[in-house]
């Protein structure tokens, strides 16, 4: 099966995006001047419609949906069971500030934390203003001005959340006197190690960086607030980390008195196979960020949980704007949660795990442009490497991610070395396995033919990525 695309109606809507959204200039000049490089233009989709494992686009294409909408359908798309719940709550509350499913959903939220230990819990709107609002938070709690953060993470696209994210990137590019309450520090990913070091040598130095370098020649620890933590790099390349890295985190922060927050937006809900990602490492921070998955795709929910003496009595610590906590979004999470627990989606999903992991064990020594499989639970990711000197890694990973597309796989690939997919937790193994063998095809594909796409860019369609 192969498809060629766009198709018509997509390529008759993405020509409409060149002059009204972002990048349409870029767009024209760029695809000049990878057109005379030899590349083509990527492939590309509008979605049409979707349902559950599957997405169509304008043309009625399928596809098998590991992309996710960026990760935030756990039970797949469209679920309508969440749709139902959000219905009932538009019917009964409309838009109101105060409502029962607020304090419901803290409830139960309380009760599925690490350890029981963060049983207060503050809405908002999205997994970036969560974030943000954990930082203040911290920072008003501690009566301290310093974040340490790392250099491969990703943390939202608002002001503040672009601040702590990846320096030296496209995402924070000019803002640099904006962030001098920011501290950057290495995090342990497995590949490009500093030359001669191990991985458990790489993971050491990084922890030295955050316990004696900073304190000692950046800013004094009675300063810092506390770390901010992804456990599981998501929109870096899905890195996984070591128990080590993690549990020296938990270490440093009871030295020296600073909050650990485990931005887990992406991560938590069931992503790596357990509730929170925190729990494969058995680690439990004073703050934990939550958000795409809490709410079933369906609707706007995300916030913040912490401890008693965090968020309890913290009046300086502003959060909760209009749209944060609405009886729909609420609704959603609240129906989202009980189809986790009534039809055991993280036993599905840990069994799903294994599964993917035993078909994309031997990627790796099978083909040689790819570098690493990482996966924790149904965190997944594939990087690769160039075949040669005139070839750059992130020119592979979208040649991939092109033909997964053309065999009709949707997953993610910005201009980063590697394809990052998020099946639904629940989603059905026979899918999960005809997606995988659709992936390797790709894979395969790429390394007898080479690069297509190179760097050619994609036509304006609203979405970062594509």
């Amino acid at each position: 099966m192969s498809y060629t695309l766009p198709g018509k109606n997509s390529r008759a809507l993405l020509d409409r995006g060149i002059p009204r959204l972002r990048n349409g200039l870029y767009y024209q000049d760029a695809s000049k001047k990878s057109a005379a490089k030899g590349f083509r233009p990527p492939s590309q989709m509008i979605v049409g419609r979707a349902e559950g494992d599957f997405v169509w686009d304008l043309d009625d294409n399928r596809f098998i949906d590991f992309q996710n909408g960026w990760a935030p359908n756990p039970l797949g798309t469209c679920h309508p069971e969440i749709i139902e719940a959000v219905h009932q709550a538009h019917l009964r509350y409309g838009f109101q500030w105060e409502h029962p499913l607020r304090i419901e959903l803290a409830e139960r939220l309380a009760g599925i934390m690490p350890a029981g230990a963060l049983p207060r819990f503050s809405f908002e709107v999205s997994g970036t203003e969560a974030a943000e609002a954990a930082i203040h938070l911290a920072l008003c709690h501690t009566r301290r001005r310093y974040i340490i953060s790392f250099t491969s993470c990703f943390h939202g696209e608002g002001l503040g959340t672009k601040m702590v994210s990846a320096y030296n990137s496209d995402n924070n590019l000019y803002m640099e006197a904006w962030a001098g309450g920011v501290l950057k520090a290495p995090y342990p990913y497995s590949e490009d190690i500093p030359a001669g070091m191990s991985q458990e040598q790489y993971v050491e130095y990084c922890l030295w960086y955050l316990e004696t370098h900073l304190t000692e020649y950046v800013v004094p620890p009675e300063n810092i607030a506390g770390i901010l933590v992804e456990p599981g790099l998501a929109e870096g390349g899905n890195w996984i980390p070591s128990p080590t890295f993690l549990q020296g985190i938990r270490r440093i922060c009871d030295k020296y008195d600073w909050l650990m927050i485990a931005d887990e937006v992406l991560t938590g809900l069931g992503r790596t196979g357990k509730m929170w990602s925190v729990e494969h490492y058995d680690v439990v921070p004073d703050i934990l960020v939550a958000g795409k998955n809490l709410s079933g795709g369906v609707e706007a929910c995300a916030g913040v949980a912490a401890r008693d003496d965090v968020l309890g009595d913290n009046p300086r610590a502003t959060a909760g704007s209009t749209f944060a906590g609405t009886p729909g979004g609420c609704a959603a999470a609240l129906k989202t949660l009980e189809i986790y627990e009534r039809d055991n989606v993280l036993e599905h999903a840990g069994h799903l795990a294994t599964v993917a992991a035993n078909r994309m064990a031997k990627w790796r020594e099978r083909y040689d442009i790819v570098g690493e499989v990482r996966a924790l639970g149904l965190l997944m990711g594939v990087s690769f490497r160039a075949p040669d000197t005139n070839t750059e890694r992130y020119h592979v990973a979208r040649s991939v991610r092109d033909g997964m597309l053309r065999r009709g796989v949707w997953a993610i690939c910005d201009n980063e070395p590697q394809v990052r997919m998020y099946p639904a937790l629940n989603m059905d193994e026979s899918v999960l396995l005809e997606g995988l063998d659709r992936v390797e095809e790709a894979i395969e594909d790429v390394q007898r033919t080479g690069v297509t796409v190179g760097d050619y860019p994609p036509m304006p369609s609203g979405n970062v990525g594509f």
